[in-house]
C-alpha cells in the first residue's frame, strides 16, 4: 500500500512533511532576508533604489530557472536526493552574500540563492502531495506552505532586530546553518513511494543532456502536449496573478513602512510580524477550508481578504491610520489572504501525473516567480509619481484577478494522483 493509500497519518507522513517544511522556512528566510537588510546594505555600497531593484528582479528571475531545473532532477533522480540539493543551494548562496565587496558580486551571490530558493518549493510540495492520502492532501501541503510567514518572521527577526547589533555581513554568515537540514533528510527520509512505483513500470531513464534537451522523455517538453497543455498554461497564468500580488506587496513592504511611514527598523519588523502571524494562520486554515468546501471558493475567499487588507494599508492609510488596532488589523489580514499559497501543493499536485509532477510544479510556479524580476522595477516607478504606497496598492487588482482565475479550473478536491 503506497503512502497516500494509507488510512492514517503515520510517522514516515510526519517526517516528510516536517523536513519539507523546515526547508520551505529557511527557503523563504534566505530569499526574504535581504529586503530587511538592504538599507545598510544600500548605505555601505551607495546603492541606488534602482540598483536594489535589479538585484531584487535577478533574484526572482533566478528562482524560475531554479524551479525548472531542479523540477526536472526530481523527476529523473527522486524527490529525497532533490531536496536536500536545493536546501545545500540556496544556503551557500546566502552564505557567499556575506562576502560580496561590490553591486555584482552581491547580484551573483543572490542569483546563486534565487536558484535553490526555486527548487526547493516544488520539490518540496510535490513530495508532500504525493505521500499524503487524498482526503487531507489540501490542509498538509497547505501547512508546508507556513514555512513561509515563518520565514518572513525570523527574517524580520534577523534582519530588523540582530542585525542593527551584528551587522549586515553577520547576518548573512549565520544563515548556513539550514544546511544542516541535509544531514537529517538523509538520514530520516524515505524516497517517495509513488515516484520509485512509476519507475519501477519501466519508465527508462534519462541519460546525457541531448536526451534531456530532445529526447521523447524530455519532462519540459511534455507539459505543452495535448493532455497537458491546457492545465499548465492555466496553472502558470493562476501563479502569475498570484506572485504579481505577493511581491507588489512584500519587495518594498520594509522600506514603505520605514520611508514612507516614518516607521523606525525596529518598528518596521515589528508590522512584518504582524503581517505573518496572519500569513500564518492563512496558510494553516487554507487547507481545512480547501478541503472542505473545495479549491476554487478557498481561493476566491482568501484572495479578497488579501485585496481587501491591501486597499486599507495603502490607499486608504490616512482614513485608518489614527486608529492603530483598526490598521494593524489589515496589516493581519493582508497576510491571512496570502494563505492561498497554501493551495497551490494540492491543486498542482492533483493536476499532473507522476512521471511530469514536479516538473509542472517547479517550471508553472517558479516561472510565475521569476516574471516577477520586474516587480520591484515597476513599484519603484511609479513611487516616482504616487508613492510607495501607489506601487504597493496594485496588488490588490492581481489579488482579485486570482481569486477570479481560479474558477477556470476544475474542482479536484479529493482527486486520486495519477501514476
Amino acid at each position: 500500500m503506497l503512502l497516500n493509500e494509507s488510512p492514517t497519518i503515520t510517522r514516515q507522513h510526519y517526517r516528510i512533511l516536517g523536513l519539507s517544511w523546515a526547508g520551505w522556512v529557511f527557503d523563504f528566510y534566505d530569499l526574504i532576508l535581504f529586503t530587511f537588510l538592504l538599507i545598510m546594505i544600500r548605505q555601505d555600497f551607495h546603492l541606488t533604489n534602482m540598483d536594489i531593484s535589479y538585484i531584487l528582479g535577478a533574484s526572482l528571475a533566478a528562482t524560475a530557472v531554479g524551479g525548472i531545473f531542479f523540477g526536472v532532477l526530481a523527476d529523473k533522480y527522486g524527490r529525497k536526493p532533490v531536496l536536500q540539493w536545493t536546501i545545500l543551494t540556496y544556503s551557500i548562496g546566502t552564505f557567499f552574500c556575506g562576502f560580496s565587496s561590490n553591486f555584482w558580486f552581491l547580484m551573483i551571490f543572490r542569483v546563486i540563492t534565487g536558484l535553490g530558493v526555486g527548487g526547493e518549493w516544488a520539490t518540496g510540495q510535490t513530495y508532500v502531495g504525493e505521500t499524503f492520502p487524498a482526503k487531507v492532501r489540501g490542509r498538509y501541503c497547505a501547512f508546508m506552505q507556513t514555512g513561509a510567514p515563518l520565514g518572513i518572521a525570523l527574517a524580520a527577526i534577523v534582519g530588523g532586530l540582530i542585525a542593527p547589533h551584528i551587522g549586515w555581513r553577520a547576518s548573512f554568515f549565520v544563515s548556513i546553518l539550514p544546511a544542516l537540514l541535509i544531514i537529517y533528510i538523509r538520514k530520516k527520509l524515505p524516497e517517495s513511494d509513488l515516484w520509485l512505483a512509476q519507475k519501477e513500470k519501466g519508465i527508462r531513464k534519462i541519460r546525457g543532456i541531448r536526451e534531456i534537451l530532445l529526447g521523447k522523455e524530455n519532462k519540459l517538453l511534455q507539459l505543452f502536449t495535448r493532455a497537458h497543455r491546457k492545465f499548465f498554461i492555466l496553472a502558470l497564468i493562476l501563479a502569475i496573478f498570484d506572485m504579481t500580488a505577493y511581491w507588489f506587496t512584500y519587495s518594498w513592504m520594509p522600506s514603505y513602512l520605514h520611508a514612507e511611514r516614518g516607521f523606525t527598523l525596529t518598528k518596521s519588523a515589528l508590522w512584518m510580524l504582524v503581517i505573518q502571524s496572519g500569513g500564518f494562520l492563512g496558510y494553516a486554515s487554507f487547507g481545512f477550508v480547501s478541503d472542505r468546501w473545495g479549491r476554487r471558493p478557498a481561493y476566491t475567499l482568501y484572495s479578497f481578504i488579501m485585496a481587501a487588507g491591501l486597499l486599507m494599508i495603502t490607499l486608504f492609510w490616512s482614513t485608518v491610520v489614527t486608529y492603530p488596532p483598526v490598521i494593524l488589523g489589515f496589516m493581519f489580514l493582508v497576510g491571512f489572504g496570502t494563505g492561498m499559497f497554501g493551495g497551490y501543493g494540492a491543486l498542482f499536485s492533483e493536476l499532473f501525473p507522476t512521471s511530469i509532477r514536479s516538473t509542472a510544479m517547479g517550471t508553472a510556479f517558479n516561472l510565475a516567480r521569476g516574471v516577477q524580476f520586474i516587480t520591484p522595477v515597476i513599484i519603484t516607478v511609479v513611487a516616482v509619481n504616487y508613492g510607495l504606497s501607489g506601487g504597493i496598492s496594485l496588488a490588490a487588482l492581481f489579488a482579485i484577478l486570482t481569486g477570479l482565475w481560479i474558477w477556470t479550473f476544475p474542482e479536484t478536491r479529493g482527486k486520486k494522483l495519477e501514476e
